[in-house]
């Protein structure tokens, strides 16, 4: 699914360069160590002894943060008033959920305040981008990036390769910003 989103990319060269941006800034501010310090600190006031507690928590918060159906289901939710795709990420980060808790533990339950975290001001904010919904040239390279970091959960989960995934979160501005630039440049030639 990840590979998928990636190749969506109208220019693939922008989520790659927006990973490399994104991973360094966030390892610059700290989002691994803060997603993982939140989740230990979740970890204490639960008392749970889950050695996996804290990769389920960031592993799944991103997961379900940062695929298209987000943005996506919180403009159509925002702008019209439907819940439709929301609706239907709900019901599969519901479903998945259980699979992660299995797999992983508790943790990935508590995952539902990261996502409500994320949503609602998307779903509140969404006037205010709405000209991204209508831009799909920049929602593509955003997608391209989420799809880079779901590869890079994928490797994680599968004990391939360790990498900070919430250190990449801040690729999604950056392809973003730089789609938008793309889309000027193509429309001047």
């Amino acid at each position: 699914m990840g590979l998928k989103m990636f190749l969506d990319s109208k220019n693939v060269l922008i989520p790659i360069g927006a990973m490399i941006l994104g991973g360094l800034l966030g390892h610059l501010i700290g989002l691994q160590a803060a997603m993982e310090a939140l989740g230990e600190w979740a970890k204490r006031q639960l008392g749970s002894d889950s050695g996996t507690f804290q990769e389920a928590f960031v592993t799944t918060s991103i997961l379900y943060c940062v695929g298209p159906m987000t943005l996506l289901g919180c403009l159509e939710d925002g702008l019209e008033g439907k819940v439709r795709l929301l609706g239907l990420k709900s019901l599969l980060d519901g479903v998945s959920s259980f699979f992660f808790s299995a797999a992983l533990g508790v943790g990935a339950l508590l995952s539902a305040g990261t996502v409500f975290i994320v949503q609602t001001p998307l779903t509140l904010g969404a006037r205010a981008i709405r000209g991204l919904a209508e831009k799909p040239h920049i929602l593509s390279e955003i997608t391209g990036s989420g799809g880079l970091i779901l590869v890079a959960i994928g490797l994680r989960l599968l004990e391939v390769k360790k990498l900070p995934t919430a250190d990449f979160l801040p690729a999604l501005l950056f392809a973003g910003i730089a789609g938008s630039i793309f889309l000027k440049h193509t429309r001047k030639t």
